[in-house]
């Protein structure tokens, strides 16, 4: 107990103190999963729209693949991307490896399915009479998405945080494709496994309460977003 006191002791005395390295860490972590959540998002929504409000062939195929990914291990994302990026791979000419472009790419893909996933459930959900509605008033094909995509923007909000949280939190995949490189692509759980692996066990906890500080701010944020629609 009194080391997991002393680690928390630690973890207010660095953020409040400004430790540079960990701020840079903390930055990074935040920069990285941001980034990969917002392009999972851009291209999630709208794939997760066709499968909840379209019907064609292989869709169930398509789903299952989905449902799939959504319990994807972070390790295994963290080789495919590794074999591609690699000086050997297809991609090894851009020379992506331990960057924090590959560490993009990785949660990127961990977070798409958890995305597409729940904007298909989100969207499904909707009442179907309101979509007769919507397209017996004129509305395009495209007027029809947006109007349901606004209608379903409560749980696409927990789809939000969903991806977030499962990218902010996962280690394997930014270890393998980003080696854990001080000043360049050191994050929050990286250096987590790090200091704990070298017995720092106190300084490893100070980093796991920044953590939580972290994704808890964050989803503290898009919660009020979200309750505050529910409330109107």
């Amino acid at each position: 107990m009194d080391m997991i006191w002393d680690g928390i002791k630690q973890a207010f005395v660095l953020l409040f103190h400004g430790d540079s390295q960990v701020l840079q860490i903390a930055w990074l972590s935040l920069l990285v999963s941001g980034a990969a959540t917002l392009i999972s998002l851009f291209i999630g929504i709208p794939l997760g729209s066709v499968l909840g409000l379209t019907r064609f062939w292989g869709r169930r195929f398509v789903v299952s693949l989905v449902n799939t990914g959504m319990g994807l291990p972070p390790v295994v994302v963290g080789l495919v991307v590794s074999m591609f990026l690699w000086r050997n791979g297809p991609f090894g000419i851009l020379h992506l490896m331990y960057t924090p472009y590959a560490m993009v790419i990785a949660q990127f893909i961990i977070a798409l399915p958890i995305v597409v996933g729940f904007t298909m459930a989100a969207t499904q959900s909707l009442d179907p009479k309101l979509r007769l509605q919507i397209t017996s008033l004129g509305a395009s094909r495209w007027q029809l998405g947006w109007i349901l995509l606004k209608e379903a923007k409560l749980p696409l909000l927990a789809a939000i945080m969903a991806g977030f949280g499962a990218v902010i939190s996962e280690v394997g995949a930014s270890m393998m494709v980003g080696g854990n490189i001080m000043g360049q692509t050191r994050v929050l759980t990286t250096d987590i496994v790090g200091e704990n692996s070298k017995g720092e066990f106190a300084y490893a906890i100070a980093l796991s309460v920044i953590l939580l500080i972290l994704v808890y701010v964050v989803n503290l944020v898009l919660t009020m977003v979200q309750q505050r629609h529910k409330a109107k």
